[in-house]
């Protein structure tokens, strides 16, 4: 039985930051740095001719004043992933093209905020401004080339063509489509879309720079991934990596808004050149314009079935959109595919591909469900489709279509997580039981499809099924180390970010359920470049799975070591010898481990213990969910509201259950929001319009009424202590389950996200021209 995994603790950082203890970016500057400004393009599309800087550097309290003049001239990714990185190399520290409005131009480090933006209002910039792509289904082989630039380049093939503004794209088949969809009794063909979502992370981009007396550069930065951050900052700047230390302190949100380089070049740069620390924070603005969103997409879907309800053949073409930068491009394009459609592992077919285009918008990048969402809402909303027209139930639909545990995908194999020749199987897949639970939450059985409440309101329930991963196999990598103290604590170093999701809180426990300690014995020093070791940060729903099953490893290695040393001390055999977190033993002589430490460190055999161990997948295993929603339309005026949503979820041992409900209930927020609410929306010159907490609507707790998280009773064998990841599966189902629910209520099929009143009122309006007609 577990004492330490799966058992409620809080959080190990949280009373301090809500009794405000200064712990995030902006509290640790130094008091007099330089502030950072940018200026910022207000046009989608232009070369800068030229750019006078004189008044700006004759203003009193101005440092410095960099454009593209400054900087080699170096593409870089800002992505920050795996290296090589599978994202073009196009973006520079400063151009002499801007790419879209917000784009940076140049930048000034002056004494104080004040001085920072007068001088930007002196600089004065000579635009050529040009034609801008603004319409991503224009936007291939369209004869306004957005990257021209002989430097850019991709570390590998990834289907990169900027001369046809094509980032990169991607195709696969299994087996033979065309033939398949020839063979099957029914077949749908539907066009879906999916907008741009901002993150609206509470802390918005910050990072200080300062020289340390080693004469190294120091980074403080709102970071997902620390060390990913140090090589491009040392690539893009040429800077010895060895000079460059990054630090992530606390972190207030970043669903993968933090998963790139912003500000750290620019910092990195006027640290360098004055000497002098200096910071930069984002406003609200700049972080809805100048950072990224989602990646908007276009799916093209057919199904094919048999009269008696089986999926025989699953069909797709993506267009995505990458806005002005081609960061993730690749990788949210696949993730749309192989984190969707192995859900349906028993079809004869299957194929997906598509291209991702460059075009004059806000930059797309990480998002929390990283293109499963959008291809989830795509693949979920095409199947009820095609059970409305063979007159199944959606639920036994899929109860018949869906992945089972013990089965595989041939899917895992060719997207990435399988190997030589062998495809991922699932060990667990409690699938079956999320959809028979979520089933009894919701009350299927009574409401499925509608129910007339009267006064022009009608209820309707839908569902969906979902799949995550847990990291990415073969490619990313977590590490940790265990240090021993004297009166027998422990500190655990890992380089796993911890970005509010208490990432720092499960490891401990994780470390603590091996050692047998309490978990208030394992002090926690994450994310600092220099003092913890390498993982690749908080992305890919990797943390619990890779970054814990290396501090389980280096855990058991140093349990190991203390029975090895308490066996010494005591004159004993190894075998036999026990520690149980406090004593270690062997028969009637025994050691506590507060002595065994200070004896080790002060008085005989003495030496240092310390563990380290490091971890790469070589799967990914998924956790399940099935989601069930309850809305309430009115036909009116084709208001929708969200009266309930059921989610039950499969991810292995919840290792801190009340932090796993928590990431589950914010990624059902975020779903929903995405469904009902949120819209990134441009003027026709492709300036955005919802740059502000005033004009991008968010869901609040008045709009959300009632969220039920379950978990299934599930044993991930490969995981530690049998978990899984949780930290973004949440986020996929309520696109699809929302708007069947709505179809099932009033009969409208929304195929482009946000829903809106407008959408369904029309919807309804044709329906009722179209019966009067017949």
């Amino acid at each position: 039985m577990m004492k330490y995994v799966n058992y409620e603790r809080p959080s190990i950082d949280g009373k301090g930051l809500m009794m405000g203890k200064p712990g995030y970016t902006d509290d640790l500057a130094e008091q007099n740095s330089l502030i950072v400004k940018v200026l910022r393009s207000p046009h989608a599309f232009a070369r800068i001719k030229s750019i006078d800087k004189s008044k700006a550097e004759a203003l009193e309290g101005v440092e410095l004043v960099l454009t593209h003049e400054d900087f080699k001239r170096i593409p870089v990714t800002r992505a920050g992933q795996g290296y090589p990185e599978p994202s073009p190399h196009d973006k520079f520290v400063l151009d002499n093209y801007v790419r879209h409005v917000g784009d940076e131009v140049a930048a000034v480090a002056a004494r104080d905020k004040e001085t920072a933006e007068k001088a930007l209002e002196l600089l004065v910039v000579d635009y050529e401004v040009l034609e801008p792509v603004l319409d991503f289904e224009k936007a291939y082989e369209n004869e306004v080339i957005i990257h021209d630039e002989p430097e850019i380049h991709e570390m590998f093939p990834i289907g990169f063509e900027p001369k046809k503004n094509v980032a990169a794209s991607y195709l696969m088949h299994i087996g033979d489509v065309e033939k398949s969809l020839k063979e099957c009794d029914t077949v749908t063909e539907t066009t879906f879309y999916t907008q741009a979502q901002a993150h609206v992370m509470m802390e918005p981009h910050t990072v200080n720079a300062r020289i340390d007396y080693q004469g190294r550069l120091v980074l403080y930065s709102s970071t997902q991934t620390p060390f990913h951050t140090r090589r491009i900052v040392a690539q893009a700047l040429e800077y010895p990596m060895s000079k460059i230390r990054v630090i992530k302190p606390r972190v207030g949100g970043g669903f993968g808004g933090k998963q790139c380089v912003h500000g750290e070049m620019l910092v990195s740069a006027v640290t360098l050149r004055t000497g002098k620390p200096s910071k930069m924070v984002y406003t609200r603005q700049e972080v809805f314009e100048s950072t990224f969103s989602r990646h908007p997409m276009r799916f093209d879907i057919k199904l094919g079935a048999m009269k008696d309800g089986t999926l025989k053949a699953i069909d797709v073409e993506v267009l995505s959109d990458t806005g002005a930068y081609g960061e993730h491009a690749l990788t949210v394009f696949m993730v749309a595919g192989s984190k969707v459609f192995p859900l349906y592992n028993k079809v004869d077919s299957v194929r997906f591909g598509g291209k991702v285009v460059y075009t004059n918008r806000t930059p797309a990048g990480a998002f929390r469900g990283y293109g499963a969402i959008q291809g989830n809402y795509a693949l979920e909303s095409a199947v009820d489709i095609l059970c409305d027209k063979l007159k199944v139930d959606p639920v036994e639909f899929r109860q018949k279509n869906m992945i089972r545990e013990g089965e595989t995908s041939p899917i895992f194999e060719i997207m990435g997580e399988g190997t030589e020749g062998i495809a991922m199987t699932m060990e667990t897949c409690k699938l079956d039981y999320c959809v028979k639970r979520g089933m009894e939450l919701i009350d299927w059985k009574n409401k499925y499809p509608r129910k007339d409440m009267g006064n022009g309101k009608v209820r309707g329930v839908g569902m969906a099924i979902a799949m995550q991963g847990s990291g990415i196999p073969y490619i990313d990598m977590g590490s940790a180390l265990i240090k021993l103290n004297d009166d027998g604590f422990f500190n655990l170093l890992v380089g796993a970010t911890d970005i509010g999701q208490g990432s720092d809180t499960i490891l401990a426990q994780i470390a603590a359920e091996s050692l047998r300690v309490h978990p208030d014995e394992i002090v926690v020093y994450s994310s600092d470049s220099d003092l913890t070791p390498f993982d690749v940060g908080a992305y890919a729903s990797s943390t619990t799975y890779v970054s814990g099953n290396a501090v389980k490893r280096a855990a058991d290695r140093m349990k190991q070591m203390i029975i090895e040393e308490g066996a010494l001390a005591l004159k004993v055999p190894v075998e036999g010898t026990d520690f149980d977190g406090m004593t270690i033993s062997h028969g009637d002589k025994s050691i506590s481990l507060k002595d065994l430490s200070n004896r080790l460190y002060y008085n005989e055999d003495q030496k240092q213990l310390v563990a380290v161990d490091s971890y790469v997948g070589t799967k990914s295993p998924p956790p399940f969910m099935a989601g069930f929603a309850e809305v309430e339309v009115d036909t009116e005026t084709g208001h929708v509201e969200l009266i309930d949503y059921a989610a039950v979820v499969d991810c292995g041992t919840t290792i801190s259950p009340n932090l796993a409900k928590g990431q589950v209930e914010g990624g059902l927020v975020q779903g929903i929001g995405m469904t009902l609410y949120e819209d990134v929306v441009y003027s026709k010159t492709g300036k955005m319009i919802t740059n502000s907490m005033m004009t991008y609507r968010i869901p609040t707790r008045k709009e959300i009424r009632s969220l039920k998280v379950e978990f299934a009773d599930s044993y991930e064998t490969s995981g530690p202590y049998g978990a899984k990841s949780v930290g973004e599966i949440g986020i996929d189902s309520p696109p699809a389950a929302i708007t069947n629910a709505i179809f099932n209520a009033v009969g409208v099929r929304i195929k482009s996200l946000p829903v809106t009143g407008e959408k369904i009122l029309t919807g309804i309006q044709k329906s009722r021209q179209k019966g009067e007609k017949q």
